[in-house]
């Protein structure tokens, strides 16, 4: 069953979640929003900082990090934009890095100049196998010579 994350993040005015867990996967979408709820007006690199902040934000809402994310879909009105926003993108991820894929679309938000889809594993971490027990030795019957 799925459930919201509680960000921080101003309420959104749309019928939507700014982040859901579901299976311990987290599914979010996120946008350059100040905490006013308004929309920051800077450059790309900017836009992009602060989009990526209320990433990591949600995701340690969620009990995860960066860390955890394994695909994201970057969004773009203008493709000259990708330059700005893939050299901020390379100082919130490192290696493995990521699946991605950047998209060029006209945004719903006015004024944004990027969104970004992410899908984080955030549930639990699998155990490393155990060791195989060993068997015990059958104890010796020992005889008693009398």
């Amino acid at each position: 069953m799925k459930h919201a994350v509680k960000s921080g993040l101003p309420a959104p005015t749309a019928p939507i979640e700014w982040a859901t867990v579901a299976d311990g996967i987290v599914y979010t979408a996120q946008i350059p929003l100040k905490a006013d709820g308004t929309i920051e007006a800077g450059d790309i690199a900017t836009q992009t900082r602060l989009t990526l902040d209320n990433l990591r934000m949600t995701l340690k809402a969620a009990g995860g990090g960066l860390d955890d994310v394994t695909q994201v879909l970057v969004y773009l009105p203008d493709p000259k934009d990708f330059p700005g926003m893939n050299a901020v993108y390379g100082q919130y991820f490192s290696k493995p890095y990521p699946n991605r894929a950047t998209i060029i679309a006209q945004l719903m938000v006015p004024g944004a100049r990027i969104e970004i889809g992410a899908y984080a594993h955030v549930g639990r971490r699998k155990a490393r196998p155990a060791a195989p027990k060993r068997a015990k030795k059958p104890a010796r019957k020992t005889s008693r010579r009398r």
